[in-house]
């Protein structure tokens, strides 16, 4: 299998998730969220490349643990708890 997907996060200037996401182009992702007028200070990949379903994996994990910490509230940008 390929390991070609990224696994990221926006950041604010604070250091707070804004958004959990994969993609298997970082520069071409962080363009549409910036052209979605999403405002984010940083966008960062965690961890190495990795499959396609591992990512997924990751990304409903991610979500779901921000939202346990978070009162269940979702990041500010995504849309619903399992990241499609």
């Amino acid at each position: 299998m390929e390991r070609n997907t990224r696994k990221y996060e926006l950041y604010d200037k604070n250091g707070n998730t804004l958004y959990i996401g994969i993609t298997n182009d970082l520069e071409r992702r962080e363009r549409e969220h910036r052209n979605d007028g999403e405002k984010f200070a940083e966008m960062v990949q965690i961890g190495r490349a990795t499959t396609r379903d591992a990512a997924n994996n990751w990304e409903t994990a991610a979500i779901r643990d921000y939202m346990d910490s978070h009162r269940g509230r979702l990041p500010r940008y995504n849309q619903n708890n399992n990241g499609k």
